[in-house]
């Protein structure tokens, strides 16, 4: 038998210039990175202000009523010295007599303290010690959007590489948070031993980065190597928001058996295949880390080396879920999200994906949205739709190709392989002296060819 998965409520502030429907969205992508992480939702407290609230996130009232969901307190407290009065106690008494709901009025709260939500996600990036406030006011481990992210990256990180980029993000989310964890704060207590031991533990945190960071650049230079050896060979990137469906069209592309769920970011590590059936020249296909909404720039940052594979494409396909109905909000961050490591000029193929889930009515509305030479509605698991796609691509490659007459000499025929390897051959001639070959390939194919056959 399973165990229960654990319970978590959501915490949300609408901020001024957010709209009622933004913020509905945000919430439901939330509660999905919440599930993906194994915990399920079972309240949601949203509060409207000008900003977040300095010690708690919320403001007093809010605070309350959700303390009185997972069974604490609902006070801050001020950590100054308690005057014992009699006036005092008895405010004391009455304000926990207020704060304290019955069991059967707190929606989540289930009754029995194992029953109560473990856990309390807030949808912004939040301090050490609003974070620390909440924690003490509501007796729940809190976690805010950029940690929750960082989490489902350490779960679902598979490669050295991948593994290495998130424990690096980590402890970057970790490092500032010392002072404020339970554990921090009995190591400071005076100045001296306990604050040099915050100090050793911080440290500990910038040698382990250093030690990783160098484990990582020795795994992108093996990585650059690759890299460089397939530089002009014709190379397509999957892009888009997580769970857009990006593998599922990997998959079908080039009949690899990747990853496939349907989880936020399932796929952490860059995947690199032939399309099938092979083209001559050959077409790569790689599948790259999904987006977000918000994504910490820490993970950005470490997962640049990945991100670079659609830096270094020559056409990158835009995966969208056109079933979802914020999809193009999505599709503007993962343009976002290329804009910002320099991906933006690479040409582009939109593809709303996971049209299978849409009627006739829906889809004649997305082909009206998106024209046709810009957009293509399919389905990752229709095969006429992926044969359809495969054509477009090549065709893409196609018109990008100049034609060239080669001629290797008899000496060199070792070198025939690389040519078909590396080009679409026309026609094929013999005389005396060697092989005339008249080929169509990318210029920066054609010169590497050039340069070995006179080399």
């Amino acid at each position: 038998m399973r165990p229960p998965r654990r319970r978590a409520v959501l915490v949300d502030v609408q901020l001024p210039g957010v709209s009622d429907e933004d913020q509905a969205a945000d919430l439901a992508e939330l509660g999905r990175l919440v599930h993906t992480l194994g915990y399920d939702v079972v309240a949601t407290v949203t509060q409207r202000r000008d900003a977040l609230a300095a010690a708690a996130v919320v403001g007093e009232g809010k605070l309350r009523e959700l303390a009185a969901i997972t069974g604490g307190k609902g006070i801050v407290p001020t950590g100054a010295p308690e005057v014992k009065t009699k006036a005092r106690a008895r405010w004391a008494a009455e304000r926990e007599r207020d704060v304290d709901a019955p069991e059967d009025e707190t929606p989540g709260g289930g009754g029995e303290p194992e029953d109560r939500p473990a856990v309390i996600v807030v949808d912004h990036e939040i301090t050490p010690s609003q974070a620390r406030n909440l924690e003490r006011a509501t007796g729940a481990e809190v976690l805010d959007r950029t940690g929750v992210i960082v989490d489902i990256f350490h779960q679902h990180a598979k490669s050295r590489e991948a593994r290495l980029q998130v424990e690096i993000a980590r402890l970057n989310y970790v490092a500032p948070r010392l002072r404020e964890s339970p554990g921090g704060k009995e190591r400071q207590r005076g100045r001296g031993a306990g604050e040099a031991a915050i100090e050793l533990d911080r440290r500990k945190i910038r040698d382990r980065i250093a030690e990783l960071r160098e484990q990582l650049a020795a795994i992108q230079r093996e990585r650059d190597t690759r890299r460089q050896a397939r530089h002009d060979q014709l190379r397509v990137a999957l892009v888009g928001y997580t769970n857009a469906g990006k593998s599922s069209l990997m998959r079908a592309l080039t009949g690899s058996q990747v990853l496939v769920e349907d989880k936020l970011f399932a796929t952490l590590d860059t995947t690199v295949r032939a399309m099938q059936p092979e083209t001559k020249p050959r077409i790569l296909i790689s599948d790259t880390v999904g987006f977000i909404k918000k994504l910490p720039h820490d993970l950005v940052a470490s997962f640049r080396s990945t991100l670079d594979e659609a830096l270094e494409a020559s056409l990158l396909l835009y995966v969208v879920d056109a079933a979802d109905p914020t999809h193009e909000a999505q599709l503007e961050v993962t343009r976002s999200v290329l804009r910002e490591i320099g991906a933006q000029g690479v040409p582009g193929l939109l593809l709303l994906n996971k049209a299978d889930r849409l009627d006739a009515r829906a889809r004649a509305a997305l082909r009206r949205q998106h024209p046709e030479t810009e957009a293509i509605v399919l389905s990752a698991l229709d095969p006429g739709d992926v044969a359809a796609l495969r054509e477009r691509i090549v065709a893409f490659f196609e018109g990008k190709m100049v034609e060239e007459e080669i001629f290797v000499p008899y000496a060199k025929q070792g070198l025939l392989g690389e040519v078909y390897d590396s080009a679409k051959v026309v026609s094929e001639e013999y005389d005396e002296t060697g092989t005339r070959l008249k080929v169509r390939a990318l210029p920066a194919a054609l010169a590497r060819l050039r340069g070995a056959v006179e080399a």
